[in-house]
């Protein structure tokens, strides 16, 4: 078999190893949310419903604080020592923290086991692309980062499946220690991989630089570089909006159309397989624009039909029949996920390898607070003032595109990335 041949193979194998992660991730974080019910009669929350509400705010919240937070620091360190050691040590941290849940009996012991797991899933992002910028080249990344961010939303899938079996048949404490084992066993097969070996083979055989030559930038340089800025503005405008879909969709559901617990699966299944097709096809697209342009004038262009798209979700209040309302939000997420498969790949068009991780990080901490002010108001305009929530969830990417992304000038051919071979 052709060296190329056995080398492109091989990188949709790391993709697919990313995808795997991310969807584990996912389950990891959302395992809280399913077994909630049960943790409400443990923690008091039938003799004191308002205090209880509060101690699971403040759960909630300090994984969102963590996780902010981890991203400045993983994706530096994931700068430092490669995706491969970063990815593995922040999967280590997250296991641990998730396993820590099923020996947690109070409110503060579930907020330091949802911090801890916070600071270890920051890592999976920053790590994920710079493996991406170290494998694919510039006109596949999207494509790539596309594959692996569908995770998210497979996620939002498997997990009502497994959680809720795994707490009723065999305890609450059950759901914590498989979603950490899952975590265990993927790193064991990710650290059994020539990563490093096989990277560098591939490099030499398709012309894709393995080792970056340009100096890594400082954190402050890059905090100078008004490029960063643009990535992580952008990713505080239309973060948000994702986290506004997970979060709030069910109680629309049931407020709207008047969908209990029992009827809610169908309607966020088909919602997710919207977002996924939507994760796929939008780094798809990006690669087929580019044909005879800039691979940043495709993934503008794939930005553009995205947030384009995104504006079906403002008509979703007006919906008078529940199918109605779930093909707009199919629409409106599977734009989402193509957004962000494109915007997530931008960093790797314009820094260096060895800076991505803390560009990423960067972003990813500010998307964080960005998501952190429009959770708060949601809250404030929900129950008499919605409509206005989903024209900000529809306008988002147009805004952002016109504010920050259009700005951004085609880069320049990067010094640590050899011209992409062509398969």
């Amino acid at each position: 078999m052709p060296a190329q041949t056995t080398n492109a193979r091989l990188r949709w194998v790391v993709c697919g190893l990313l995808f795997l992660v991310t969807t584990i991730n996912y389950i990891d974080r959302s395992a809280l949310g399913l077994v909630e019910p049960i943790l409400k009669h443990m923690l008091g929350g039938d003799a004191n419903l308002a205090l209880y509400n509060q101690h699971y705010s403040n759960i909630v919240t300090c994984f969102i604080v963590a996780y902010g937070l981890g991203f400045l620091v993983s994706g530096r360190i994931v700068d430092r020592i490669g995706a491969k050691k970063g990815l593995a040590l922040s999967i280590v941290v997250w296991s641990m923290a998730s396993i820590s849940h099923a020996f947690a009996r109070t409110a503060v012991g579930f907020g330091v086991a949802r911090f801890t797991l916070g600071l270890g899933e920051s890592g999976n992002f920053p790590a994920a692309l710079k493996a991406t910028a170290d494998w694919f080249p510039v006109e596949e990344r999207a494509l790539a980062t596309g594959i692996f961010n569908s995770g998210t939303s497979a996620a939002s899938l498997v997990a009502p499946l497994i959680i809720p079996w795994a707490a009723i048949r065999f305890g609450w404490q059950a759901a914590f220690f498989i979603t950490g084992g899952l975590s265990l066993l993927w790193l064991t097969v990710w650290l059994l991989f020539p990563y490093d070996r096989a990277q560098n083979q591939a490099g030499a055989a398709t012309g894709l630089a393995a080792e970056t030559v340009a100096p890594r930038a400082s954190f402050g340089s890059l905090l100078q570089d008004r490029r960063t800025w643009f990535f992580a503005f952008s990713k505080a405008l239309t973060d948000p909006v994702w986290w506004f879909y997970l979060f709030w969709l069910p109680k629309f559901f049931h407020e709207r159309f008047r969908v209990d617990m029992q009827q809610l699966g169908l309607p966020l299944v088909l919602v997710y397989v919207g977002a996924t097709i939507g994760s796929v096809g939008g780094g798809w697209l990006a690669g087929y624009a580019r044909r005879g342009r800039s691979p940043y004038a495709g993934r503008r262009f794939a930005m553009l039909v995205c947030a384009l798209a995104a504006t079906a979700v403002v008509l979703v209040p007006f919906a008078h029949v529940l199918w109605q309302a779930i093909a707009l939000l199919c629409v409106a997420t599977g734009a989402h996920q193509g957004w962000s498969s494109n915007l997530l790949s931008t960093p790797s068009d314009m820094f260096p390898s060895n800076s991505v991780g803390t560009v990423v990080g960067i972003g990813g901490a500010v998307g964080a607070a960005g998501s952190t002010v429009f959770t708060t108001v949601i809250g404030l305009l929900w129950t008499h003032h919605s409509l206005l929530l989903f024209f900000g969830a529809g306008f988002a990417y147009l805004i952002t595109l016109a504010a920050f992304q259009w700005k951004i000038q085609t880069p320049a051919p990067r010094p640590d990335v050899k011209p992409a071979a062509v398969y």
